[in-house]
């Protein structure tokens, strides 16, 4: 979206100055000035007069009129799913820091899990930034693909062609995470999906079945949840239905959920089921019993991509040679996993097992 611009008699469409304010509310330049910038140091009719004529003239202050003369802003934007998610607390400090350390401000966006907010978002703050860097982007593979042929952007936690993208591996946490429940005796694995815009989300529970496979484990896939914690309490009761003994969610905040939910029904974590999460967040650790987990490298995710997006938008320097980042995730093991239960236990149903 572009700004409104006022059409001159000299045949030209150019941004309103403050002289063009100042004029057209009949002030001095120097008082306009005043009433914009120190609005105290002007009487309040006067300033009125001249706010409602910048208004008027779609007037643009002159730091942001440079910024949109040179096409620069030394802006960046950084859109996440859910701001109140611990897990874009890390990739938000990222790229604060390194954003910070080269010169730019952040713009940051929450998207609401929401594609079409995403996508509404990214143009109507177009003129206000100079790229984008999208955590676990909401839009389709051929949107996605559309946008970086307009606007420099790095994707986070998703990879699609033509797209520069730091992927945190969380599809390798979860191959570790089956191959440590099925150590412990386990033969059905239930997966909690998640969203089901999430790229991620697919990725891990193919992941899961590829592992099954592997340990030659049961699996069966319940959901979509919402990636919050109180959507835990329908979680916790579609594994308990299935049969399962034990149960990777997509993320810790319904992991977390879940545990409170099996605290209700006086189901024992991990005597009756055992319970794997994803992000290792803050507070992971603290809850009762501390959370078995993937651990990711959340805030080089947010780093990284503010240097790729950084090195793409510096024309001085060399061509990107890099396209694609990928960082590593191992998994932690807390008091959530244990030994399968010998012999099926009251509060789980064997019915509607897949």
């Amino acid at each position: 979206m572009s700004p409104q611009l006022r059409g001159y008699p000299d045949g030209t469409d150019r941004p309103a100055t403050l002289a063009d304010v100042a004029a057209a509310s009949g002030v001095a330049t120097s008082t306009a000035s005043r009433a914009l910038s120190n609005p105290g140091r002007v009487n309040a009719i006067t300033r009125e007069r001249i706010e409602q004529a910048a208004r008027e003239l779609n007037y643009i202050p002159n730091s942001q009129a440079r910024a949109l003369t040179s096409g620069r802003t030394r802006c960046i934007a950084v859109l996440v799913s859910d701001v109140t998610n611990p897990f874009y607390f890390g990739i938000i400090r990222g790229t604060q820091q390194q954003l910070k350390a080269a010169g730019y401000t952040q713009l940051l966006v929450d998207t609401e899990e929401s594609d079409e907010l995403e996508d509404g978002m990214l143009h109507k703050l177009r003129p206000s930034f100079d790229g984008a860097i999208l955590a676990a982007s909401r839009l389709t593979d051929r949107r996605l693909t559309a946008l970086a042929a307009d606007v420099p952007i790095v994707a986070i936690n998703r990879q699609t062609r033509g797209v520069a993208n730091v992927f945190i591996d969380t599809p390798n946490g979860v191959e570790q995470a089956v191959g440590h429940l099925a150590s412990l005796g386990h033969r059905s694995i239930v997966y909690a999906s998640g969203p089901e815009t999430s790229w991620s989300n697919e990725r891990r529970w193919r992941a899961l079945v590829r592992a099954a496979e592997r340990y030659e484990v049961e699996t069966l896939r319940v959901g979509p949840f919402a990636p919050r914690q109180y959507a835990g309490a329908a979680a916790a009761d579609a594994v308990l239905h299935a049969g399962a003994t034990a149960c990777i969610a997509f993320n810790d905040l319904l992991a977390i959920g879940m545990l409170a939910r099996f605290r209700e029904r006086g189901v024992s974590v991990p005597d009756d089921v055992s319970l794997v999460g994803c992000d290792d967040i803050f507070g992971a650790d603290f809850c009762n019993p501390p959370l078995t987990t993937l651990t990711a490298p959340i805030e080089q995710a947010g780093r990284t991509a503010v240097a790729m997006l950084l090195a793409r938008l510096d024309e001085s320097a060399a061509p990107v040679s890099r396209q694609a980042a990928t960082l590593p995730t191992h998994l932690t093991v807390r008091a959530s996993t244990g030994p399968a239960p010998a012999t099926p236990t009251p509060h789980i149903s064997t019915k509607g097992r897949a």
